[in-house]
């Protein structure tokens, strides 16, 4: 397993397509300086060129994949880019799959020394730069999330595909600009990192429940409920709408709300309420929701750090049988459990609870079928409309809080305050001095062409407050 390093020195301190610059010959890569491909011998992968010529730009057609590896950059190199990302692209590598041919960070020194310790042979601190030279096919971005929209863009413009840790970004606004600016004919694709969708679990009980085996569905539950402590909002990035993108909800729960949405399909609308009742931050430390779906299922949904008995969890109560997931970061086969009624078969309740070869929920599981995507030119599952529908919700469960009404799904749009601002400046949620001059300005800037980007501009949040050294530590998520 490839050596995790801290946000402290490399996650937080990645910079976006615009600003990771650090001087004209700060580039890892550049042949002024020492490189990665020195450090690791001979270069082994395949050459930038064998992929077309980068014009017309953006969007440049998509390199036929068939017959050779897909040629993979990380950008960020912390302990969810070095412990997630890059072991599930270099079992990939080993079976043929993929090559990792650059890395992107910040610290020059810093990527050098990543780069040679995992054999990667090109290191960079400019990702327009790498993505000029090496034309990557697929980038994998492990940043956090106020650099996601810029380097997102980055990449589609440059005609990758891109695997995007979550939270996606900040705002609908930001989803809808980088959405925009996907390819229309085969990619490339923009994909959110909802690892939990994935694995053999899932995918069985996501069969069973769209073929109606176990009956409607009608009741469910959905918690992530964990404990942070005072230290771990100490670190001045953590709680911060600007630099966190929002408290349990977005960063914690997103991941099991996702998988729910992915078993049940659509919700309709919800209803909310959310607190600080510990901590002082800006976003809130607990938030619950009623949930009600398109297919007339009702939920409830609980987000919380601060609970000591930590665990992640759904329930989902159907006609004929209760099927439930229990696990805290991750999970397999053994964590879920199918109870039927009474008078269902034995033999059908055996078939129910046959999940088959056990393939764990991971960054693995999810690359295998985004680069299966990739090759068929296919827009893969968690982009787009499927990947929205997530940060849709969780944008609705804090306008509900924070406004006291009842939000139903698609209400949220260009002109809502919250389509620019999770806590859509409202009183005692907004940041302090906040403004709804702000808010407007973000919304113009999300319906603008990418293509309109000032390559100096300066995304919110690649200040102090996320290059913090005191981000010393990344807890799963």
């Amino acid at each position: 397993m490839p050596t995790a390093r801290t946000a402290s020195t490399s996650t937080a301190n990645t910079a976006s397509a615009s600003t990771a610059r650090t001087a004209p010959t700060s580039t890892a890569h550049d042949t002024s300086t020492p490189t990665a491909r020195d450090a690791t011998g001979p270069e082994t992968s395949s050459p930038p060129d064998s992929r077309p010529n980068p014009t017309p730009y953006p969007n440049r057609p998509a390199a036929p994949l068939a017959g050779r590896r897909i040629r993979a950059a990380l950008i960020g190199t912390g302990a969810i880019g070095g412990g997630s990302h890059l072991p599930a692209l270099a079992t990939l590598a080993e079976e043929g799959e993929t090559e990792i041919v650059a890395a992107v960070d910040i610290d020059a020194d810093a990527i050098t020394a990543f780069c040679a310790e995992h054999g990667i042979p090109h290191a960079y601190t400019d990702l327009d730069r790498m993505l000029q030279e090496q034309r990557p096919d697929l980038v994998s971005i492990c940043t956090p999330p106020t650099l996601h929209r810029e380097q997102t863009l980055a990449a589609l413009r440059a005609g990758a595909w891109v695997w995007c840790e979550k939270p996606p970004v900040p705002t609908l606004a930001d989803f809808d600009a980088i959405e925009s600016q996907e390819g229309t004919d085969g990619g490339p694709y923009a994909a959110i990192v909802f690892q939990h969708r994935f694995g053999s679990g899932a995918r069985h009980v996501r069969r069973l429940l769209a073929e109606q085996a176990l009956g409607r569905p009608l009741v469910a539950h959905c918690q992530t409920t964990w404990y942070r402590n005072t230290a771990y909002y100490a670190v001045p990035w953590r709680g911060r709408w600007q630099t966190e993108g929002g408290g349990p909800a977005m960063g914690h729960g997103i991941h099991q709300m996702d998988l729910l949405l992915d078993l049940l399909g659509p919700w309709s609308e919800v209803r909310a309420m959310a607190g600080r009742l510990v901590h002082d931050v800006e976003t809130e430390d607990v938030s619950t929701a009623l949930l009600r779906f398109e297919n007339g299922a009702m939920a409830t949904v609980v987000n919380s750090v601060l609970s000591p008995d930590e665990v992640s969890r759904i329930r989902i109560d159907c006609e004929r049988a209760t099927v439930e997931l229990t696990h805290l970061y991750g999970h397999s086969n053994a964590n879920w459990r199918i109870t039927p009624v009474p008078d269902v078969p034995e033999e059908e309740a055996a078939a129910w609870r046959d999940f088959g070869a056990d393939v764990p929920s991971s960054h693995l599981a999810q690359l295998r079928e985004l680069v299966a995507s990739m090759r068929a030119q296919a827009r893969p599952r968690s982009s787009g409309a499927d990947g929205r529908t997530s940060l849709e919700l969780i944008t609705a469960l804090y306008k509900s809080a924070f406004t006291d009404t009842t939000v139903r799904a698609g209400a949220i749009g260009p002109g809502d305050p919250y389509y620019t601002a999770l806590h859509g400046g409202a009183p005692g949620w907004a940041p302090v001095g906040f403004t709804g001059s702000q808010s407007a300005a973000s919304q113009s800037a999300g319906s603008q062409s990418a293509g309109s980007q000032s390559a100096g501009s300066r995304p919110a949040g690649t200040g102090s407050a996320v290059n913090d050294s005191a981000s010393s530590k990344e807890v799963p998520a």
